[in-house]
């Protein structure tokens, strides 16, 4: 006798049948390819980034408590940066794709941002440190012991607070948040005023600032901290002018207000 399988059709209960069920089967295949290796959402690119900066910030880390441990060289501090740096792009990417998925791509690591001179500054910081530590400590030898605490704690403060600030503001203006200057009002913008934005006027730089700024204090650099500073403050001077324009443009006279009332606290910075 012949068998026959049985085939199951969804009923009105079933999950399978529900709203989302059917927006997933109606999915747009022609944006599938965003997903795929070398679209703007690869999910192999996602996971191969995400792989590697875990590996740099737990083998920094590594390296942090080893050299602490085994010696009394300062040079713990280069691999500190690093174990920085690989937590902060992480966290771009995952506060993004937590708060904000449609804008989950590969590009929010910003690992590649302002590149190269992104990466130019970032080598010039590590060298500086080595070479500072290795060949030439004379100058910073000099400095007495108290005052080389009280910058490091004072560095140490400012990237655990820089890095809480800019994550905070992501979270809070949520799927108002993107890393590019929008020249048009979409749908989800909305003026966030609330949580950190009601202290702050853009946080997110002010955290980048002082994150940034923080990291030099901690490296003991005297030349890349005015470096940073010169060149994140003309950087930010520039892109908060020109996004404040497009700002009173979408939401008018509310943020003109909003602006008299809540400051950046980037020096000379609005």
């Amino acid at each position: 006798m012949r068998g026959f399988e049985r085939v199951e059709t969804p009923d009105e209960d079933s999950p399978d049948s529900s709203p989302a069920m059917e927006t997933i089967r109606s999915f747009d295949q022609s944006r599938a390819g965003d997903y795929y290796p070398g679209g703007p959402k690869s999910l192999a690119g996602i996971s191969l980034r995400a792989f590697l900066l875990g590996i740099t910030h737990a083998s920094s880390v590594s390296a942090i408590l080893l050299t602490l441990y085994t010696t009394t060289s300062p040079l713990w501090r280069v691999p500190f940066f690093l174990a920085a740096l690989s937590l902060f792009h992480f966290l771009e990417f995952w506060t993004t794709a937590a708060y904000n998925p449609p804008e989950a791509r590969v590009h929010a690591f910003l690992l590649t941002a302002n590149w190269p001179a992104y990466a130019i500054a970032h080598a010039a910081a590590c060298t500086e440190c080595l070479l500072a530590g290795l060949l030439h400590p004379g100058p910073y030898a000099a400095v007495p012991p108290s005052v080389r605490v009280a910058l490091m704690a004072a560095g140490l403060a400012l990237v655990a607070a820089g890095q809480a600030v800019r994550s905070a503001a992501m979270v809070t203006a949520g799927r108002s948040f993107n890393h590019t200057v929008q020249h048009r009002r979409a749908a989800s913008h909305a003026l966030v005023t609330r949580g950190i934005y009601a202290w702050l006027r853009h946080p997110s730089y002010f955290g980048f600032f002082w994150w940034a700024l923080g990291t030099q204090l901690v490296l003991g650099n005297v030349v890349c901290f005015f470096g940073y500073a010169v060149a994140l403050w003309r950087f930010f001077s520039g892109r908060i002018v020109h996004e404040e324009e497009l700002l009173v443009r979408f939401f008018g006279r509310d943020y003109e207000e909003y602006r008299k009332r809540v400051g950046t606290l980037i020096p000379f910075c609005g």
